[in-house]
């Protein structure tokens, strides 16, 4: 448990500054997510071939983990949304509403009681997003992306979860992106038309940041995550992972100094989306001091 969350914390720091490069590429978010999609998806399949440890697995179960990296690709694709319609720490707060979305959604696909506790703790960070949103109005675009994102973020390893039972973590990461690539390359023409690009081939410096956003963010990111969703839970993974606006903000006051257009308010909600996470980890402990104790 303790080498688990010790993962699941740097793929969550990594996670936070993946919206920092979100903000330093200037392509349309439809476009950054396709290339990182084919940059990591490349990356992987070479690493496994050279490993020789690239597995065929049958049709049915390519298209069902298809359909897993098609939620990516769509949590990817609104996350970087909110990035540019509003900004890397409002896109980043929004994403901590995937617990409140998870303490229903993992127990309707698991078929087990829904925990009173998990919906209180969701709820919670729900009332931070709220207060952000209601004192940022010029932020309504990026924060109905934002949530459309945390929809997808929960989802994601809930589905993740049951499949890690049966294929290793960088088969299930390399068929899913693959999966992922692939949908949003016939999906990509229609988005654009509905939010054009200024451009469509990267820059030197958007091909330097898709790189460390590819190999960094996404290859080891998601082996981190992976690994650790073996022993512990898809809703504790989620809120965990509200850690990841408090590691992207402090770097987004670094890099962009984006404390100077936020108030007070902000800082609230930051504060109930935080505490939403302190009481979970507390709660986690009491219960395994407990199972510890029988």
């Amino acid at each position: 448990m303790k080498k688990a969350l010790i993962q699941l914390h740097i793929a969550v720091f990594l996670a936070g500054f993946t919206a920092i490069l979100g903000k330093l590429i200037g392509l349309n978010e439809g476009l950054l997510v396709w290339y990182r999609l084919l940059i990591t998806v490349l990356t992987l399949a070479l690493i496994l071939f050279l490993k020789k440890q690239l597995q065929r697995i049958a049709l049915k179960d390519a298209v069902q983990i298809s359909g897993v990296g098609m939620i990516v690709a769509a949590h990817w694709v609104t996350f970087y949304g909110s990035v540019k319609y509003a900004n890397v720490s409002v896109a980043l707060v929004c994403f901590s509403a995937s617990g409140f979305f998870t303490a229903f959604f993992d127990p309707l696909i698991f078929k087990r009681r829904i925990s009173i506790a998990e919906v209180l703790l969701g709820l919670l960070a729900i009332a931070g997003i709220y207060i952000i949103f209601d004192f940022h109005p010029q932020y309504k675009v990026g924060i109905i992306f934002g949530i459309l994102s945390a929809i997808g973020a929960a989802l994601f390893p809930i589905f993740n979860k049951k499949l890690l039972t049966r294929f290793t973590p960088k088969t299930l990461t390399l068929y899913e992106l693959g999966g992922g690539f692939l949908v949003l390359s016939l999906l990509l023409p229609f988005y654009l038309q509905q939010f054009p690009a200024t451009y469509y081939l990267p820059t030197n410096w958007d091909w330097v940041w898709l790189f460390v956003l590819a190999w960094l963010c996404t290859v080891l990111c998601f082996d981190l995550q992976l690994n650790a969703l073996k022993k512990i839970s898809p809703f504790t993974a989620n809120l965990t992972y509200n850690l990841e606006p408090v590691y992207g903000i402090i770097l987004a006051f670094i890099f962009f100094r984006e404390n100077k257009l936020l108030n007070r308010h902000f800082y609230i909600g930051v504060g109930l989306i935080l505490l939403a996470v302190i009481l979970q980890m507390c709660r986690l402990w009491q219960v395994n001091r407990r199972i510890v104790a029988q």
